[in-house]
């Protein structure tokens, strides 16, 4: 994808293909934000991120600096490089149609026209779309910017105040990854006005992964994850990955 800034307003969806080595930031403009994202590997989107291998392999119910996206493949689609939030929800999805109109009342377009009441799940599914891929590539996604509590009963609750005006992650792809988001309010957001707020996106180019990465040394098995990634870009793509 071409380096450059994309403002994402409130409601609105995107998605573009990263190539390997570059980052995506992601700004919290205001300080509320919940981007939901889902990510696959470019050149077959049958692999993708797996929610459950993520977490597991680094032993963490969230993410920050220093941590990765696995696919369901082993392989590391991208890294946490730089985060100014400190938590990003692994363990929820994301807002419908249903809950949207629950919540905020009717917003179709013959009222609101462009300002419409849009929510996560079709925004992704319209965003999928555009690349081949449908409600069967539904999988279990990251709300960048949100953190969810889990009580000892198992409930989940909305943690106010988590992200803060200016609060940006930076992702580094570790292969070639197709990214879709959703800027849309969480359904966990107490929030009863649909005011989703702007949020920043900037591609740039930069070098791989050295190896005293802080990402590829935070935990065992993501040295072992990079190595498999590597070997995957040496053998589909002819790549020289010693460093």
């Amino acid at each position: 994808m071409t380096s450059g800034k994309v403002t994402l307003r409130g409601g609105q969806a995107w998605s573009g293909r990263l190539r390997r080595n570059q980052h995506l930031v992601l700004t919290d403009v205001e300080g509320r934000a919940c981007v939901s994202a889902l990510f696959y590997n470019a050149r077959d989107p049958l692999e993708r991120y797996n929610m459950a291998d993520t977490l597991k392999a680094q032993f963490t119910a969230f993410l920050t600096t220093g941590r990765v996206l696995y696919s369901d493949m082993g392989r590391v689609l991208c890294s946490v490089v730089a985060d100014g939030c400190g938590w990003h929800d692994t363990i929820t999805g994301v807002g419908d149609a249903a809950g949207s109109e629950a919540r905020f009342g009717a917003g179709g377009y013959q009222k609101l026209r462009n300002e419409r009441h849009r929510n996560a799940r079709d925004n992704l599914l319209v965003e999928l779309g555009k690349h081949g891929l449908g409600k069967r590539d539904l999988v279990a996604n990251l709300n960048f910017f949100v953190r969810v509590g889990v009580g000892e009963d198992g409930s989940l609750a909305w943690v106010s105040g988590n992200s803060h005006p200016g609060a940006a992650v930076d992702l580094r792809f570790e292969m070639d990854t197709l990214v879709v988001l959703s800027n849309t309010p969480h359904p966990l957001d107490p929030a009863l006005a649909y005011r989703p707020p702007t949020i920043d996106l900037i591609v740039a180019d930069g070098p791989a992964a050295p190896q005293d990465d802080r990402c590829r040394l935070s935990r065992p098995e993501n040295g072992r994850g990079f190595a498999l990634t590597e070997a995957y870009i040496a053998e589909t793509c002819g790549e020289e990955t010693d460093r």
